[in-house]
């Protein structure tokens, strides 16, 4: 099967200070990698990699069995970084506007909307609760509804990879569950790859089938399960935190299983 990304030693460096050395892992389709790490462990200069936006300085990245450098296919992938660059709040687009912009990659020009691309819309917007926000300026939204606008912008062109670069940190917990849900079902649906940058790996833990812990270094990769059992990780997070990080994790399941019992 196809590799719809792949890292090969991937190494970075800035100002001659080593930021990425050595990574290397490869996903196949339908699979979901949640990447942890301490701040500045190179997460966010690794996706910039993964989608060309830096070039490493050694090693080589592919998307869909494709060199990066051959690689044109930018619809079928879909990004929300952590930060948007040159995001204007005050910008006089509403909702819609600004979730259809996300289906401009895959249009030649001159650009213009569909009926399918209306629909497009619409299924985005119920799958995160906004529609009835639609006609709303994005100013004029909480922190939490703008992050839930542009995620649904990243979703809306039904990308094969799916990158997410903290998706969830202005999210209630309840707006937060709902988006995993969103995750799972586009995956189980559609077979979508994602990853995902977080800080909480007892939550990415639950959901994602693979984790790859970063310290400038591949720490860890594999997963959840086997990160709880690793006698490496309990050297290196050392046996409380490692204990702490996985039996949160367990009591969630242990919680769900009495839910089901109850029926």
């Amino acid at each position: 099967m196809m590799d719809i990304v792949a890292a090969d030693r991937l190494c970075f460096r800035f100002n001659g200070i080593e930021i990425l050395k050595d990574i290397t892992f490869a996903l196949k389709r339908g699979e979901f990698l949640g990447i942890v790490g301490p701040n500045g462990s190179g997460k966010t200069t690794l996706i910039k990699l993964l989608l060309g936006l830096m070039a490493p300085n050694q090693g080589h990245v592919s998307l869909f069995g494709r060199d990066i450098g051959n690689f044109h296919e930018w619809s079928k992938i879909g990004y929300l970084p952590q930060k948007i660059a040159g995001f204007n709040p005050h910008f006089p687009a509403t909702v819609e506007e600004i979730i259809a912009l996300g289906l401009l990659a895959g249009k030649s020009f001159p650009r213009r909307k569909a009926r399918i691309d209306r629909e497009s819309v619409d299924e985005v917007m119920g799958l995160m609760d906004i529609t009835s926000i639609r006609g709303k300026l994005i100013g004029e939204l909480s922190g939490g509804q703008q992050q839930r606008v542009l995620v649904a912008k990243a979703l809306v062109s039904s990308p094969e990879l799916l990158i997410l670069d903290e998706p969830t940190t202005a999210l209630d917990p309840e707006s937060r569950e709902r988006f995993f849900t969103i995750l799972k079902n586009i995956r189980e649906q559609k077979e979508t790859t994602v990853i995902m940058i977080t800080h909480d790996m007892g939550t990415i833990g639950r959901h994602a089938s693979l984790m790859l812990y970063l310290d400038k270094i591949v720490v860890f990769y594999g997963g959840f399960d086997d990160f709880c059992v690793s006698k490496e990780m309990t050297d290196y997070f050392g046996e409380y935190s490692q204990h702490l990080i996985c039996h949160r994790h367990e009591n969630f399941l242990i919680g769900i299983k009495g839910l089901d019992d109850s029926d």
